[in-house]
């Protein structure tokens, strides 16, 4: 019989190994061929092209909105490409129509969400960081469909470039993972 066995594990084996916690000749019996790869919090620009497929996997069309995707690339991902795809399945079993919204998704990745204004004063946030989040999701929504052109963008909202730049930095929105999203879906 010819068998091949793949182990994956979060533990830094090698150091197990060094203070006796794991067995030294399983270790080597396991480690014919090792691959490091990072945790989801070290590698941000591969949670929309994860999300997508994701998506994909899903029964119904739909896809996450770009104030939906600001909050999945900001959040820490503890529980990796696990934790991912459990909220991305939640958030499509979720969503009402054919777009995920920040609201789709759990309240622990982003406390409250843009929009969910009314009646909300228990909060404790301020009326001006709510329009702040409500202004921040506005933008995002203008960049995406500009196609990561901020002057577009400009041009979408209204207001000149210089304006436009100031708000981004002020929200740090990051723009060019919009982009990428906008490539992504072209593609």
């Amino acid at each position: 019989m010819d068998v091949r066995f793949i182990a994956a594990t979060n533990k830094n084996l090698t150091a197990m190994v060094k203070d006796t916690a794991f067995r030294e000749d399983l270790f080597y019996r396991l480690n014919v061929f090792s691959i490091h790869l990072p945790p989801l919090r070290e590698r941000r620009e591969d949670i929309p092209f994860l999300v997508e497929h994701f998506l994909q996997q899903s029964k119904k069309a739909i896809e996450v909105s770009p104030a939906a995707m600001q909050i999945l690339l900001r959040f820490d991902w503890p529980g990796n490409v696990r934790e991912l795809r459990n909220v991305i399945e939640r958030a499509a079993v979720l969503a009402e129509g054919t777009i995920i919204e920040p609201a789709n998704l759990p309240k622990n990745l982003a406390g409250e969400f843009p929009g969910s204004t009314a009646g909300r004063t228990e909060d404790g946030r301020s009326l001006d960081d709510r329009l702040g989040e409500i202004e921040k999701g506005i933008i995002i929504e203008a960049i995406s469909r500009a196609g990561g052109i901020q002057a577009r963008a400009a041009q979408i909202l209204g207001i000149n470039q210089r304006s436009l730049w100031h708000r981004v930095k002020k929200y740090n929105i990051d723009v060019s993972s919009l982009k990428k999203l906008q490539d992504f879906r072209q593609d």
